[in-house]
């Protein structure tokens, strides 16, 4: 869960800051949105007290176009948090002239998902169809539907294949049946293994 802090900048008068929220309570890391309403501001931000510790900001220092934003990741280590941090987050613009803090509070992370018994019992298979003999035929000699397809129209080519050498007669078409029946073959070698 991602939490955002927003502070209106320049929304009243001049150097004028405003957070959206009073105090802030995270697990982790942040972000804090600086929102211009007029001319560009200069903003300081700061970490003080346990925040200081446990989190980090990219730079001090952020530029906020006039009538745009910044976002401005607050990045929290709460790996090895054992009970809540309470800091602040401070941010000045006017060259100090204003500020505003806002209260933070770090809790620690969970140490795991609680999980329902009901996931530790094994899945009981499904009671479908039973298996033709046909699929029990496949399954025992590892053959799949697709490969014996394949077979089967190999079959039939090479069939084909000698009837019409049968019936045209002669060395060529006596030639073209072995060929024909040669390649069957070395199909279903490739297929079986």
């Amino acid at each position: 869960m991602s939490t955002e802090v927003t502070v209106h900048v320049n929304r009243g008068s001049s150097d004028s800051l405003e957070p959206s929220v009073d105090s802030v309570e995270t697990r982790g890391s942040f972000d804090l949105r600086l929102e211009s309403h007029g001319a560009p501001a200069h903003v300081h931000c700061r970490l003080d007290g346990g925040l200081e510790r446990i989190a980090a900001l990219e730079t001090p220092n952020y530029y906020v176009e006039g009538d745009g934003e910044t976002v401005v990741p607050v990045r929290v280590s709460a790996e090895a948090i054992d009970e809540p941090i309470d800091g602040a987050l401070e941010v000045l613009t006017g060259y100090g002239a204003e500020s505003v803090v806002v209260p933070v509070t770090v809790g620690p992370v969970p140490d795991g998902v609680d999980v329902d018994e009901s996931f530790a019992e094994p899945r009981r298979p499904d009671s479908g169809p039973s298996p033709t003999g046909l699929d029990r035929l496949l399954s025992s000699n590892g053959l799949d539907p697709g490969t014996l397809a394949i077979a089967v129209l190999g079959l039939v080519m090479a069939a084909i294949g000698t009837l019409t050498a049968a019936s045209i007669g002669g060395p060529v078409a006596t030639a073209a049946a072995v060929v024909v029946v040669a390649g069957v073959v070395a199909v279903l070698l490739l297929l079986v293994w």
